[in-house]
Order: C-alpha cells, then sequence, then structure tokens
C-alpha cells in the first residue's frame, strides 16, 4: 500500500506519494494522486491511501521551504526505468546544488554523455519525484526555463527561491 499527502506551498498545493518505509514514488505540484500516480512507473503502482505520515519529505518540504535548501538531499526516492542511462542521469540529477542550475547540454555533461542532450532531456521530463529530484534546476541550452510539468511559473519560483539562499 503506498500513501499520499498533499501540503500547501507558496506556488500552490505540493502532494507526494511514498511506500510504507517513507521512498517518495512520485511527487509534484497538484492535489490530483490519479494524475500524479500515473508518472509512477507500472511496476511500482499499488493502492494508495491519504495519509499524512508520509516519512520524512513532509518535514524536508517545509524545511526547504523555510530556506534549508539542502534538507531534500536525504530523501529517499524509488523510480525504476529500464534504462542504464536514465538511472544514472537520475543520481546526478540530485547533485545539481541550489542556486546553481545547469543546462540541458551541461547537465548532459555531468552525466558522461555529452552528445546525449535529448537523453538528458528525457530524464528531466520522465522525473516522476519533481523537487525531490530537482530537474527545475535544468534549464534549455539558451539559459531560458524551457519546460516543466508543473508550469513555468512553478519553474520560475523554486529558481527565485534558491537563488535567494
Amino acid at each position: 500500500m503506498l500513501r499520499h499527502s498533499t501540503m500547501d506551498t507558496p506556488v500552490g498545493p505540493f502532494t507526494v506519494i511514498t511506500t510504507a518505509g517513507g521512498a517518495v514514488r512520485a511527487a509534484g505540484f497538484t492535489a490530483d494522486v490519479p494524475e500524479l500516480m500515473r508518472l509512477v512507473h507500472p511496476a511500482l503502482r499499488a493502492p494508495v491511501e491519504a495519509d499524512d505520515d508520509v516519512g520524512p519529505v513532509r518535514a524536508a518540504v517545509r524545511d526547504y521551504l523555510a530556506g534549508d535548501l539542502t534538507a531534500l538531499d536525504g530523501v529517499p526516492v524509488e523510480q525504476h526505468t529500464d534504462g542504464q542511462f536514465m538511472r544514472h542521469a537520475w543520481d546526478v540529477m540530485r547533485q545539481i546544488k541550489p542556486g546553481d542550475p545547469v543546462t540541458y547540454t551541461r547537465y548532459a555533461d555531468l552525466a558522461g554523455r555529452p552528445a546525449a542532450v535529448r537523453a538528458a532531456a528525457a530524464a528531466c521530463a520522465r522525473n516522476a519525484v519533481a523537487l525531490i529530484l530537482p530537474c527545475h534546476r535544468v534549464l534549455r541550452t539558451d539559459g531560458s526555463l524551457g519546460g516543466y510539468r508543473w508550469g513555468l511559473p512553478v519553474k520560475a519560483w523554486l529558481l527565485e527561491h534558491e537563488a535567494a539562499g
């Protein structure tokens, strides 16, 4: 059984779906749990119920919003992919520091495949645990925001929040 909890943030509701052990399987700026569940790899889907006790992630998100920009670093995540590069790219994504966003080109380079800019962009697009794995810290090559599943105003706010920290 998975658990979900929604909390208010300055940019709207933020929902997390976790395992009983507290590993985050999905997270996003929405209150729509079915929408968020669609992001979870089919191999990791299970029934989900509302429960504010979803492990350390709620406190970590609160701390992040209060200015501790490293609070999410230790939150466990559980995503699944069949691709080795995607798994590695997600690990690399977690190492992008707050206030120091990178371009898709730089992200591909950090992931060890400089020519794989499209694959790096796909890693961002397929990231089911937004905020915890900071895909919002990856920008277009020209430095513009690019896309963000939860909307460009949310991405802009997150980047401004981190730049101020």
